[in-house]
């Protein structure tokens, strides 16, 4: 039987999603404790790779298991779970669901806090001054669409194509925190870090909007801005199609 379970964790302690030698990854530990628990080895697919201190206020990942799962499987495996990982619910799925390939939608936040703050340093990327909010709006219009963005995409990676299509991309503001919402079809690694970086750049007028345009046409990533700190982004929804569901 294939389960999606649907989880958030805080990223701060980890060295992002993946498995990696002699570091400590959120899924390694989510496979540790599902192992422990269910007392034969499972394997976890998560629906993305989150980089090394970036969060998940909603994640989902699955797994195979041959058997029924006890009525209490989510409330035992938050007691094996640290703090920092909260698992919210289990879900059957059809037999060939995918959590990563079957994402039809994920959505990240990012936030940025204008000053200095003594509790939100760790969640947020702090800047000094004010940033022209207009300016990166009508900046990120120009995201949306398909397009190739290798502007944005970490170099030398295994992926086939820089190709994504972006649905929606805004920035709001609520007191001294921005928060900037991006919603594409499949992310690069560390595109939303880099297109954020490169927007605040806009927000400061290091870059103009003519410029902001040719940096997404000349797909590469030297001409973008240098990445945003991780610990202001979160991974805060995925979405998939009714048909992988199993409707019992």
């Amino acid at each position: 039987m294939r389960y999606f379970i649907k989880l958030s964790y805080n990223g701060k302690n980890y060295f992002g999603w993946q498995k990696q030698p002699k570091q400590i990854s959120v899924q390694e530990v989510l496979e540790h404790a599902m192992s422990t628990l269910l007392r034969t080895k499972i394997d976890i697919m998560g629906a993305g790779r989150t980089d090394t201190g970036v969060h998940a206020k909603t994640m989902f990942a699955h797994f195979d298991f041959d058997g029924e799962l006890n009525h209490d499987f989510v409330h035992r495996m938050n007691s094996f779970l640290p703090k920092d990982i909260v698992i919210y619910d289990v879900i059957k799925m059809q037999s060939d669901a995918h959590a990563r390939f079957d994402a039809t939608d994920r959505t990240y936040h990012y936030f940025v806090q204008i000053g200095k703050d003594a509790f939100n340093y760790d969640y947020a990327w702090q800047i000094k001054i004010e940033l022209d909010l207009d300016k990166m709006n009508e900046a990120a219009q120009n995201l949306l669409g398909t397009h190739d963005f290798s502007s944005f995409a970490k170099l030398h990676t295994d992926v086939k194509t820089h190709i994504c299509t972006v649905k929606f991309a805004e920035w709001v503001r609520c007191g001294n925190e921005l928060k900037f919402t991006i919603t594409a079809d499949r992310f690069l690694r560390n595109m939303v870090r880099a297109i954020v970086g490169t927007l605040v750049d806009v927000g400061k007028g290091k870059i103009s909007l003519d410029k902001f345009i040719k940096i997404i046409d000349q797909k590469d990533r030297s001409f973008a801005s240098g990445s945003a700190p991780a610990q202001g982004l979160y991974l805060v929804d995925v979405v998939y199609p009714e048909t992988i569901y199993l409707h019992e």
